[in-house]
């Protein structure tokens, strides 16, 4: 058997195959499920993000660092889906790739930038910090869009704790990677006080539009009442609020409600924003605040 140690269910078809554990019959039998290529794992079994970086690993060559969002979700940080491609780095001559749910980056990597694990290797914590600003480029998607998805997934890494400002700025340092000039720009626009992606996002959106934000600004009355803000703006009272789905549960509307009504009391002008808004039309938030500020 392969040395390389499965995780939890995942195992190679071929390998159970040609040691006769199964038939491919059994294989295709709709007992199992495919996860990647000649990878396979019981369908009763869930199946994760994580799973698919160990299945991942079970099919990469040795040498192929595991690396942005998949080694963030190794190292317990929750950036990417099920259905996105697993990320790995390989050094520039390297011929591994093209595969299919693979993301396979070239670049020049030294032996500081990665770490055994599962038979290949996992990049270091500042490796993937670099590798989430690298990821994206204006190719496929406009430039705000690319630091917006950039900034987001890097303060998430610094708000863990996974990195820390200085380890990421001492990577960027006289690199000249493609990609390069933008990744730089996000790590310029980070803030590590963020408390999910959606703010990061509408705080880059407000920030390239000239309109920089105080994230999570406290608003404090004698009375002993206080409201933390995703992002405001004190000298104008203008709050802006992202409103995920957890906002939906239970009694949390009629808590946001009631909170929004004191801010508003005292003179707060409130503007809620839900993922519909920062999906179709993420731009507008641009003019409302600068509406709200005459």
């Amino acid at each position: 058997m392969n040395e390389r140690q499965p995780h939890r269910g995942l195992f190679r078809g071929s390998e159970a195959i040609g040691e006769e554990m199964l038939t491919w019959r059994q294989l295709s039998s709709g007992l199992y499920r495919r996860v990647l290529h000649n990878v396979y794992m019981p369908s009763c079994d869930q199946l994760d993000y994580v799973t698919k970086c160990h299945a991942a690993a079970l099919i990469a060559p040795p040498h192929a660092v595991l690396t942005g969002r998949s080694a963030a979700a190794i190292r317990g940080l929750d950036l990417a889906v099920t259905t996105d491609p697993v990320e790995f780095v390989v050094a520039e001559a390297d011929r591994f790739g093209p595969v299919r749910e693979f993301r396979i980056r070239r670049t020049t990597l030294t032996a500081g930038d990665y770490e055994p694990w599962q038979g290949i290797r996992l990049a270091t914590p500042k490796r993937l910090a670099l590798d989430l600003l690298l990821r994206h480029t204006p190719r496929t998607q406009s430039r705000s869009r690319c630091l917006r998805t950039a900034v987001s997934d890097l303060d998430c890494a610094l708000r863990a704790g996974l990195v820390s400002e200085d380890q990421v700025a001492a990577t960027l340092w006289g690199r000249r990677d493609r990609g390069i000039a933008l990744a730089r720009e996000a790590f310029e626009l980070r803030d590590a006080r963020a408390e999910s992606r959606p703010e990061s996002e509408y705080r880059v959106i407000l920030t390239l539009a000239g309109l920089p934000p105080e994230p999570q600004f406290v608003v404090r009355c004698p009375d002993g009442f206080e409201a933390r803000l995703d992002l405001g703006y004190p000298e104008h009272l203008i709050a802006v609020e992202y409103d995920g789905e957890w906002h939906n549960d239970e009694d949390q509307p009629a808590k946001d409600l009631a909170r929004r009504e004191r801010l508003r009391a005292l003179g707060w002008r409130v503007l809620v924003y839900r993922a519909r808004d920062l999906r179709d039309t993420p731009d507008q938030v641009v003019a409302d605040v600068r509406a709200l500020m005459g």
